[in-house]
């Protein structure tokens, strides 16, 4: 290889070119930011801290990530922008010198059944080439090997319209790998009607069981009592077969319910593409209980689970066929391919190869491909959205993360932590959101906002070095050296909770007593076993109260009002002392502004250009009608209410004209999980990750249940909050409960009263207990990771 030598004729002045080297912001205003500006250098790691719900995301992700997409996306022509999501831009005065900006943020990935770690990482597509070209017996092209795809013949007349029209006959076939049986779902479902409805009962009687199936409702209910096919006030348990028959498969038919035309399907296919057809772990939490009580889920028995046909099965190389592949642990299945050498394809077995050495790489060599996108934790899937980065050439651009440490073992934070470092010594900007000390200590710029959140947060309390923030006197400077100390006595548990031969996923034939009335911390490094244990082998005779990170669902118009039901009683209260309906004071139903239709705001469609949301001039915002503003309670009316934030709230319906028993009760667990500052209206769009898990907390905390199952209640936590989360889950103890938690975080661990620990790795080297005893046990023998870190944390 020979080099043109080259002539430095350039000047020892700066190039103008050089001069671009800080992402500039001023006056930005989204959210709750208060006209921040400021300005990160390029090429460095910056670490965006501050208390949860102080602006961190509003700065990072809406604004500058937003609008770094926005100007890409005008970049093409408005043909493909119409197929783009349109983005407004940002209420920011100036945003100068921006790059191309690369989100790997934690939300959760697949919420189709079929979306597995191999379809969103393309891995499946690669492994599918390499069967289609070196499989024994060639069953057919890439197509034949997907589960996605089922296998389609069709023959027929087609008329070619080419001079004088000719009829021909054509046929058509393609053969595809989707399991007939399951379609490719890898389970088979089987309906228990006693709890879709009461079969004593007619359809006009109320008879469904279904959850949101209300009797007023013109697309469910009423279809079936009005559509003519049916009697409604017969009890369905005399139906005779071919009622039953329409009730329950009949295919999709088009009646004439009030003039309007609807289409009335069996109650079996409907719930099935309804409910059945989603992700289980996607759903709204009582939809989700619905269906676990209704439905039963068991491996498919043609396909065990694999999801392929018969013939993509048989196809193998080596003696291993597709569906083995992909039930490997990556890790396992990155040697057998490193193993594999054919010249015909090299270039796809070096990419294949390339790309499972980054899932190792990174910490995920313990997943296999055929795992459901939908069960990854946020962490799991945050890592395996940096898969297709980690080998990029790209310099120049700019990484934005959300807590990349989320849902990691301290022992596997270093790594992560290397992996930032290496993007940013390849020439990038990388902005990172994160609460954790050891990701905080390797910036190299610190951007603190805060002081408070919410309406108290939304400035840039400190900028500067690590060490500067540490002096600084600001929220997080004050507690980046906190350490818990272990406790002095801890409680005596109250009985034990019996788990025998647990087999969920990697874990190997687990016996082990989980103590009740205690706080146990169940720990150990990612994929050890941890969610398999708690989630997947307690006896559901137990009474457990599960807080997993399943994300809450909402649209602009849901709020924490909604959400927690405090808007219930609220309503009732004003009815009560008004004289009228309580469905007068919903937004969403009779009490709402006709105009904007209770959203508050008129949205005007601009094709592929951002929407634009106007305040209702008629409403002015407020989204209730002129008339229903009139009705009062304590001397405020509805909106002026869900203005109000949690704490104002608790104390107006607390006692006096307007103390309302039951909203009181659930603003109060609202004020214990920290979220006393949220305005009751504020849309669930707004807030931040942590004050998301927090909310699910509070909501969670009302139902009754002797045991509760906590899936990591630090994440999106800040320093100063988890102290006030441990006073709540000592609360939960002390009033009798029996709180688990899966965690990471040394503080808690510290704070614990019994540890179980998992490993000694993940995957197939973890699912073994390694220590079961008290954290200073734990801290003294120092015998697994876990012991270590916790020692060096609390100072041992």
């Amino acid at each position: 290889m020979s080099m043109a030598p080259r002539t430095d004729t350039q000047s020892s002045a700066a190039h103008v070119a050089d001069r671009h080297d800080l992402i500039r912001v001023h006056g930005a205003r989204v959210n709750n930011l208060r006209d921040v500006s400021i300005e990160i250098p390029k090429r460095r790691l910056t670490v965006f801290t501050g208390v949860s719900g102080s602006g961190k995301s509003s700065l990072v992700f809406h604004t500058i990530a937003a609008e770094s997409q926005r100007l890409i996306n005008e970049t093409y022509s408005a043909f493909v922008q119409g197929f783009m999501p349109t983005l407004a831009r940002p209420e920011v005065d100036v945003l100068d010198g921006l790059t191309t900006a690369i989100i790997v943020d934690q939300q959760r990935m697949g919420a189709d059944p079929r979306s597995t770690v191999g379809t969103v990482t393309d891995t499946n597509a690669m492994l599918r080439i390499l069967f289609s070209r070196l499989g024994k017996p060639h069953i057919g092209p890439p197509s034949a090997y997907a589960f996605n795809v089922p296998s389609v013949r069709a023959s027929g007349a087609i008329t070619v319209e080419r001079g004088a029209k000719k009829t021909v006959k054509a046929t058509f076939s393609r053969t595809g790998g989707m399991c007939v049986r399951c379609e490719g779902r890898g389970t088979v479902s089987d309906i228990d009607l006693t709890q879709l409805y009461d079969d004593s009962k007619s359809i006009a009687e109320g008879a469904f069981t279904i959850p949101g199936w209300k009797s007023d409702s013109f697309w469910t209910v009423r279809v079936y009592a009005e559509s003519g096919l049916l009697d409604p006030d017969k009890p369905i348990r005399k139906f005779t077969k071919k009622e039953m028959q329409d009730f329950l498969y009949r295919e999709p038919t088009k009646v004439k319910v009030e003039g309007v035309n609807l289409t009335y399907e069996g109650l079996i296919p409907k719930i099935q593409k309804s409910m059945l057809s989603k992700d289980k772990e996607a759903m709204q939490p009582h939809i989700r209980a619905f269906v676990e009580r209704a439905v039963t889920f068991a491996t498919c028995p043609e396909c065990e689970g694999t999801r392929l046909s018969e013939g993509a099965r048989s196809s193998k190389i080596k003696r291993i066929s597709i569906a083995d592949a992909c039930a490997m642990e990556i890790r396992d299945l990155a040697t057998w391919v490193g193993g594999l050498s054919e010249p015909s394809v090299a270039p796809l077995l070096t990419t294949l190869h390339q790309t499972l050495e980054s899932f190792v790489e990174i910490g995920l060599g313990y997943l296999s491909l055929d795992r459901a996108a939908g069960t990854l934790s946020g962490g799991e899937a945050q890592r395996v959205k940096m898969i297709r980065h980690l080998g990029s050439s790209l310099t120049d651009t700019t990484y934005v993360f959300d807590e990349p440490t989320a849902g990691l073992h301290p022992h596997d934070i270093q790594r992560m932590n290397d992996l930032l470092l290496r993007l940013r010594d390849k020439g990038n900007t990388v902005l990172v959101v994160e609460h954790k000390p050891q990701t905080i200590a390797i910036a190299d710029h610190v951007v603190d906002l805060g002081p408070g959140a919410g309406t108290a947060g939304g400035t840039v309390c400190f900028e500067g070095t690590v060490e500067g923030l540490r002096a600084g006197g600001t929220i997080t400077g004050r507690h980046l050296d906190d350490r818990a100390g272990l406790k002095e006595t801890v409680r005596t548990p109250t009985g034990t909770l019996e788990i025998r031969g647990a087999s969920t996923h990697n874990l190997r034939n687990v016996d082990v007593d989980v103590p009740l009335g205690v706080l146990c911390v169940v720990t150990g490094v990612a994929g050890s076993g941890k969610s398999s244990l708690l989630h997947g082998s307690l006896p559901s005779s137990a009474g457990v109260v599960s807080v997993d990170q399943a994300p809450i669902r909402g649209s602009r118009r849901s709020n924490p009002a909604t959400y927690t039901g405090v808007l219930d009683p609220i309503r009732k209260a004003f009815a009560k002392v008004n004289g009228v309906k309580p469905g007068l004071f919903s937004a969403n139903s009779e009490g709402a502004c006709p105009t904007c239709n209770g959203a508050g705001v008129i949205y005007t469609d601009l094709a592929m250009m951002a929407g634009v949301a106007t305040t209702c001039e008629d409403c002015e915002g407020k989204r209730y009608q002129p008339a229903v503003l009139e009705y009062r309670l304590g001397g405020r009316d509805i909106s002026e209410v869900l203005a109000m934030s949690v704490a104002e709230a608790e104390e107006f319906f607390g006692d006096g004209e307007a103390g309302t028993p039951a909203a009181h009760r659930i603003l109060k667990r609202l004020d214990d999980v920290g979220l006393g500052y949220l305005n009751l209206g504020q849309p669930l769009t707004t807030l931040s990750g942590g004050e998301r898990q927090r909310l699910k907390l509070a909501t969670h905390m009302a139902e009754k249940g002797g045991v509760y199952v906590l899936d990591e209640p630090t994440a999106g936590l800040h320093l100063a909050d988890v102290e006030q989360l441990l006073g709540l889950l000592d609360r939960l103890v002390d009033s009798g409960k029996s709180v688990l938690v899966i965690e990471h975080h040394q503080a808690v661990m510290a704070h614990a009263d019994w540890i179980i620990d998992l490993g000694p790795g993940a995957g197939h080297d973890g699912g073994r207990i390694v220590f079961e005893g008290t954290p200073a046990d734990l801290v003294a023998a120092r015998s697994t990771l876990t012991g270590e870190h916790l020692a060096a944390y609390v100072g041992s």
